[in-house]
């Protein structure tokens, strides 16, 4: 939006709420009204007509006294005084006795709250012909006083009227303090859970100051709390600053550097307040607070119209619309006070207060909707983004899977090759050197079941046991019976514990052929070397407090057994050192430890499982 076409609508908003300010008000009859008074005041009497304002500012004692006549009715209905507008206080009375003080009545204390007073007239005071009505004005300043025409009529017709009034300036503006009220402390509970948006604490103090305002009674005798309230209801000035404060923070971002100048008016109210007397404090206010009020709203119109202009949302248009109808209904009060025009002193300033926090509470709903709405935006984008990710991923790990999976293959592939050409190989060149020989009796037969057997053993480690390592040791044992059969040697299997050995889920066929080797060699060890006559298979599962179970496999004959060196391994020169040698390495490289024991009784070969087999070679 142009600063033109934002003009233009401002001054239609104004033109438009000056044509609502100068609509009548809810009035009875006029054959009902009663404008014609005699007028004693200051010691002298004249006639004056309603509506009046008195010379006088300050009249307490010997305030100014309206009287005229009227005649009994001859309706038998209760009749009633109906006093639409006075300032600041009334006492009516008929035939000198009074019916009505409205400084009983803490709302019609308040100038800004235009409060109407009704009162019943007993017919006990009413007698044939004449009849005295009497008003004293009370006028505690600094405004000169105010009557309007008073209506003088049946109860009936004169209460609806009065109903009328009361909801519109007593209950509506009540209902807007309430709303005021609440507003505070959604602002303060805001503020308290984002201490860097300063502007929703300042508008939640400018908030809570209004509403405290709004329930505040004129004090009228001197007490313990009476400057307390003089105080609080002059402290519009601060109010003001606060919503001005409130706009720059909001808006601008930055607060200026001699900003808080704004607030030197209504401190300087605030200290006469407390400190002199309510004629001063009411004085200060009239000529300090209220020109400060309109600046204050002159500069949040300025700042407002600059957001407009600069970031073109709804939030600051509706602020602005809202700041031009305060400022509307400020001046409009101020030209009443001024007698320049017959508003009939209603003062609709702070009921106009009313559009601001419309504004303002449409504004930060909007703001929360925008907010709500960027947030699922963002969790909407998020979400594509998540899946996006998610799906690259997903066909990266398909690729690393694959990658993967060709090198496992690739390594059991290269494995198994080793295997079969440490085995199987080595049998076959042996049977091929042993026919090539002229010695017939080369035990060719012997190398061949060898190639046999190792082909067999490979061919069963390539099976999936599940990490169940006591399937494998269950085939060796079949094979390890046969094998010891033609030498008139027995196996005696022992499984100490229920489970036997561990599951290790990470046992691979690697792991299963260098175990199942290592005992094929400690077997033939005993066979070729110890003489014995049986052979004792041990399994079980060691626990370890501090780091779980672990397995453990034992082979002992009865044979004769052999010296060791003082490192375990076999004596030097002995014939089983390059066998126990190469089961050593192969314990090493599957992560195992063997160890070795021979004396007169016999050979015991241990070999201790890891708790978890390696995913490589871990010889060395």
């Amino acid at each position: 939006m142009r600063l033109a076409p934002y003009l233009a609508l401002q001054t239609l908003i104004a033109i438009v709420f000056v044509l609502l300010l100068r609509q009548p008000q809810p009035e009875p009859p006029a054959s009902l009204r009663l404008t014609a008074f005699d007028l004693r005041e200051s010691g002298s009497e004249r006639a004056v007509t309603l509506p009046h304002f008195t010379a006088s500012r300050f009249a307490m004692h010997d305030p100014p006294v309206y009287t005229t006549r009227f005649s009994e009715p001859d309706d038998p209905r209760a009749w009633s005084v109906l006093l639409p507008r006075f300032t600041n206080g009334v006492e009516v009375a008929v035939n000198g006795v009074a019916i009505l003080d409205s400084r009983r009545d803490p709302a019609a204390n308040r100038p800004d709250r235009n409060t109407p007073e009704i009162a019943v007239i007993p017919a006990s005071l009413l007698h044939k012909g004449d009849n005295v009505l009497s008003i004293r004005l009370f006028v505690w300043g600094p405004l000169t006083g105010y009557l309007d025409p008073v209506y003088l009529g049946p109860d009936e017709v004169l209460r609806p009227v009065y109903d009328k009034r009361i909801r519109r300036f007593i209950t509506l503006p009540v209902v807007f303090s309430a709303w005021q009220a609440i507003l505070a402390v959604i602002l303060t509970i805001m503020w308290l859970m984002r201490r860097h948006e300063r502007a929703y604490g300042v508008l939640a103090a400018a908030m809570a100051i209004g509403a405290v305002q709004a329930f505040l009674p004129t004090p009228m005798e001197p007490s313990a709390f009476s400057r307390l309230n003089a105080t609080l209801i002059a402290s519009a000035p601060i109010e003001g600053a606060l919503f001005l404060t409130f706009a720059i923070l909001f808006f601008e971002g930055t607060w200026p550097r001699y900003g808080w100048l704004i607030f030197a008016p209504g401190l300087l109210v605030v200290v006469v307040g407390l400190f002199g007397g309510q004629p001063l404090v009411r004085s200060m206010f009239v000529w300090v607070g209220v020109p400060t009020v309109g600046l204050c709203l002159s500069a949040m119109a300025i700042v407002v119209a600059r957001a407009v202009l600069r970031r073109q949302d709804i939030a600051s248009l509706m602020l602005g619309c809202a700041a031009t109808i305060a400022l509307t209904c400020w001046v409009s009060d101020i030209l009443g006070v001024l007698q320049v025009i017959d508003n009939g002193r209603i003062f609709v300033s702070r009921l106009s207060y009313s559009a601001l926090l419309v504004a303002i509470g449409a504004g930060l709903t909007w703001r929360f909707a925008r907010a709500l709405n960027e947030v699922d935006s963002f969790a909407s984008n998020m979400v594509t983004l998540v899946r996006e990710a998610e799906d690259k991923l997903k066909a990266s790990f398909a690729r690393e899977e694959q990658r993967a999976r060709a090198a496992a293959l690739a390594l059991e592939r290269t494995r198994l090759m080793r295997d079969l050409h440490d085995g199987l190989g080595g049998q076959l060149v042996s049977i091929v050197a042993l026919s090539e020989r002229d010695n017939a009796g080369a035990p060719i037969g012997e190398a061949a079941r060898a190639a046999l057997k190792d082909l067999r053993l490979v061919i069963d480690a390539m099976d999936d046991i599940g990490g169940d390592l006591m399937l494998a040791l269950g085939s060796w044992r079949e094979r390890a019976t046969a094998q010891l059969r033609p030498h008139d040697m027995t196996l005696h299997w022992q499984t100490l514990t229920p489970q036997g050995l561990p599951v290790h889920p990470e046992l691979r066929p690697w792991h299963v052929i260098q175990i199942v080797r290592l005992l094929d060699e400690a077997l033939t060890n005993a066979i070729k070397h110890a003489g014995a006559r049986r052979i004792t298979v041990t399994i079980e599962t060691l626990t370890d407090p501090a780091q779980g179970d672990y397995g453990c496999i034992t082979i002992a004959d009865d044979g004769n057994g052999f010296a060791l060196a003082p490192d375990g391994a076999a004596a030097a020169g002995a014939s089983s050192a390059r066998g126990l040698r190469n089961m050593k390495s192969r314990a090493a490289r599957c992560g195992a430890t063997l160890e070795l024991a021979s004396d007169a009784g016999g050979t015991r070969v241990k070999l201790v499982l890891p708790r978890r087999f390696p995913d490589g070679d871990a010889a060395g």
